[in-house]
């Protein structure tokens, strides 16, 4: 691989990391409806992958963090569903070609799911864990490890729209690195 086409793929995550600390749980893409590319799904879960190919070349890879969290909000489930809307199932795909690569390496992704303010809390929190469960078994069919996916239901205690918690946009799946336990 050529140096400045690594230097290229890393510009957008170094010059997020320039504006400070950029941890998975801080910072998350919206995704929209916009499915993304399996290289920058790669980068952007993985990146110190690309730090090792920059060491590989040479340079240092001070400071550099891992990782981003993708937010898939535009692809909003129904009201009160786990079943996963087309345009969500198209976005996964890439997710699900990226998580192949990585078998047997240990890493481990983090799949939240969310929920609007409808409804009682327990009732949010178990239709967000379901919808969570349901993003994992789609990415287990088309041949993600199942060990390196940890589904997490989160309910309705972090709305991406906080002027409204009862926006469509608020039930949504967020996908990211598992932060490990210090």
């Amino acid at each position: 691989m050529k140096l400045h086409s690594v230097l290229a793929r890393c510009a957008l995550s170094l010059a997020a990391v320039a504006a400070g600390p950029v941890y998975a749980q801080d910072a998350a893409i919206d995704m929209g409806q916009t499915v993304p590319d399996a290289k920058a799904v790669a980068e952007g879960l993985f990146p110190e992958e690309a730090c090792e190919q920059l060491k590989a070349a040479g340079f240092k890879c001070m400071g550099f963090k891992p990782a981003v969290r993708y937010s898939l909000p535009a692809s909003s489930f129904k009201l009160g569903s786990a079943e996963l809307p087309d345009a969500l199932r198209r976005q996964l795909e890439v997710f699900a070609e990226v998580l192949k690569t990585k078998r047997g390496t240990g890493k481990v992704v983090r799949v939240e799911g969310h929920a609007d303010a409808s409804g009682a809390a327990a009732a949010n929190l178990t239709l967000s864990q379901r919808r969570a469960e349901a993003v994992k078994e789609f990415l287990v069919e088309l041949g993600a490890d199942p060990t390196m996916i940890e589904p997490v239901g989160v309910g309705a205690n972090a709305p991406k729209n906080t002027k409204d918690p009862f926006a469509a946009e608020n039930r949504r799946v967020e996908i990211g690195r598992a932060v490990p336990p210090s």
